[in-house]
């Protein structure tokens, strides 16, 4: 408490009111995946990884069933402060009789999720799973030029918003639902167009489904590339915003899905103009769309400041994404979220007024030196302070360790 109040009295020295930042970072609301717990195995489909996405790594205590990864969930939100969400995939379904398919899939074969998330008192946030499945035909899914697959991908992203639907009425917070297709090719394609149109199709036809647009919130997903199609992504960043914005859902950003040298830090703004509602998928690319568990580097710091200077806590969704098989699954989880959520802090503590005046001013050379004087800031304490009232750990890997020690390394 003495070195919250030492810290808590320098920020007030720039105008900062480290008390209403401990406030806005309570408020805010982080999406956390569920896939994480199990390498991105869900229950419905015993097929390998496959869409572009790998996991690496083969570190103990993977969850097999249902019960176990909502038993690593647990933990892991027991070490993670402020307000969460579940996102689930589809592929997470629970079937405890006959299985049904990605394009039958019922309310019903997701009613322990909702079941966990009312317990909890949490939302629960959901995506169509277009990835790991016999009926990935040639690496197409939507775009396929095989009706009959196009039509059951069509289905399944239909039954997708009904689901999206229930979790929203059953949880009483609102669905995100995010489409992401992995479609595309490795060579050069000798049409570019056919399968965009393709693709335009079936997101209308997805779309006609009807639901409440004040509960569920449609997103689209683009992707550069990905492994097996690094020539041409149907779901291109340039689709996936026009088709966004012409009909009236929601962009979503995932920044590990452009160009190495594209910054989504600086396409929030842009993106913010022109939408009432972004998302983000948070996450850690090294040198590609690698998916490692996300840090408190300089672009999470960036990205985290563009919502906050922008005033849009309340239009950006915040979910995280990413897979590490390499380390403790549950220590991946609590450091990625804590991250997004240091990031926050640390842009809700700057002097964005001032820094915006002094931009407008021209006097870069003031700016240059109060952006580096931030660097250096007691972040810590005030951190420390939103673990202490919310009543969370600090340091969580003896935590960690022994939920490891008596419950993951149990799992053959």
């Amino acid at each position: 408490m003495q070195r919250y109040e030492s810290a808590k009295e320098m920020y007030a020295k720039i105008g900062i009111d480290a008390e209403a930042a401990l406030k806005m970072l309570g408020d805010t609301t982080v999406s956390v995946h569920c896939w994480q717990g199990d390498d991105v195995g869900g229950f419905d489909n015993p097929s390998a990884l496959s869409g572009g996405i790998q996991t690496t790594g083969n570190y103990p205590g993977k969850a097999r069933t249902p019960e176990e990864l909502m038993a690593d969930i647990d933990k892991a939100f027991s070490l993670i402060p402020g307000k969460k969400k579940l996102n689930l995939h589809a592929s997470y379904a629970i079937f405890d009789g006959e299985k049904a398919d990605r394009d039958a899939i019922k309310p019903e074969h997701f009613k322990k999720w909702v079941d966990f998330a009312k317990e909890r008192k949490i939302g629960l946030d959901f995506n169509p799973t277009f990835f790991s499945h016999p009926l990935v035909k040639d690496g197409l899914t939507l775009s396929s030029p095989d009706e009959n697959i196009r039509r059951f991908w069509v289905e399944h992203g239909k039954r997708c918003i009904e689901i999206s639907n229930y979790f929203a009425e059953e949880t009483g917070y609102p669905c995100v639902m995010n489409i992401w297709i992995p479609d595309g090719y490795k060579d050069i394609p000798a049409d570019r167009l056919s399968p965009r149109l393709r693709f335009k199709k079936s997101l209308d036809e997805i779309l006609s489904v009807p639901y409440d647009k004040s509960k569920v919130f449609v997103t689209l997903e683009s992707k550069v590339f990905g492994i097996g199609v690094e020539s041409y992504t149907v779901g291109s960043a340039e689709f996936c915003l026009s088709y966004s914005i012409q009909n009236g859902i929601v962009p979503l950003m995932d920044n590990g899905h452009y160009h190495p040298t594209e910054l989504v830090s600086d396409k929030i703004p842009s993106m913010l103009a022109f939408s009432d509602k972004i998302a983000l998928h948070i996450t850690r690319g090294v040198r590609w769309d690698s998916d490692h568990v996300v840090l408190l580097d300089d672009e999470t710091k960036e990205i985290a400041k563009e919502i906050v200077r922008n005033n849009a806590l309340d239009r950006v969704f915040i979910a995280t994404d990413y897979f590490d098989a390499s380390i403790n699954r549950i220590s991946a989880w609590v450091t990625g979220v804590r991250s997004v959520q240091k990031a926050l802090l640390f842009a809700l503590l700057q002097p964005a007024e001032k820094m915006k005046k002094l931009q407008d001013e021209s006097n870069f050379t003031e700016l240059m030196v109060l952006s580096e004087e931030m660097k250096t800031m007691p972040l810590g304490d005030i951190w420390e302070e939103f673990l202490s009232r919310q009543g969370i750990e600090s340091s969580y890997i003896g935590s960690i360790k022994e939920y490891e020690e008596k419950v993951l390394v149990n799992r053959k």
